[in-house]
């Protein structure tokens, strides 16, 4: 019989397994999904020159904004800054640089790269700012921008429940880019509020399969960052 392995970590050994110049995908919409746990002890870690692909900056004193007080960010690829004034700071100031995606556009971008596409084709952004810079083809004699697919060095995901092997549970809205990104990137380091026995996740409940994830850190304890919304 073959027995799983089990990925159980603690954080700060799952973490340093991030080098410095690192892509990182981090979960999340705004504050459900995202991982706060695992980005506060990449920050005490201190590693630097990261690219960092999320959906948001998230607001000023939480998450992300964590990662760009420190000067650890490098590029930020994502959708929306605005609810964070020192994101819009740092890029009026050349201090980041910010790629902008439309949202649909980026969770495809991240699933097509867990799919092992090379990319896809979209008319959304034609003869817009977004178009700049990206290839342009002809499909059915209409244009259409090649937007590249993204994967990343380390993808950093919060789940409900997890089980040693690293199936995954989510709850509700904070399901959103996790799944997708547990796919795309070569190292998955998933924080889990509860950590359950092999089994104790209903095999359809499980909505990550533990074969994209690499570790998985039970949280200690929820900061109040995880609070801003009931879920």
């Amino acid at each position: 019989m073959t027995t799983l392995p089990d990925k159980s970590a603690a954080m700060e050994d799952a973490v340093a397994a991030i080098p410095d110049g690192a892509t990182v995908m981090l979960g999340g919409f705004g504050v459900p999904g995202t991982p706060f746990a695992l980005i506060r002890e990449l920050v005490r870690q201190g590693q630097k020159d990261l690219t960092v692909i999320k959906n948001d900056a998230n607001e000023q004193g939480m998450g992300v904004d964590h990662l760009l007080a420190s000067g650890q960010v490098r590029k930020l690829i994502t959708t929306h800054i605005g609810l964070n004034p020192r994101a819009v700071a740092m890029l009026n100031a050349g201090e980041i640089e910010v790629e902008f995606c439309a949202q649909g556009i980026l969770a495809e971008r991240v699933r097509a790269g867990g799919a092992g596409l090379s990319g896809v084709l979209t008319d959304i952004g034609i003869e817009t700012e977004l178009a700049k810079g990206k290839q342009v083809v002809e499909v059915d004699g209409r244009p259409a921008l090649l937007e590249r697919a993204l994967r990343a060095d380390v993808a950093l995901i919060h789940a409900d429940c997890a089980d040693p092997f690293g199936n995954l549970a989510y709850v509700a809205t904070a399901r959103n880019f996790n799944p997708m990104m547990a796919m795309a990137a070569n190292l998955v380091i998933a924080e889990a509020e509860k950590l359950v026995p092999l089994g104790g996740i209903a095999p359809d409940q499980v909505h990550t399969s533990g074969a994209f994830v690499d570790r998985v850190v039970e949280l200690q304890s929820v900061s109040e960052e995880y609070g801003v919304v009931r879920r």
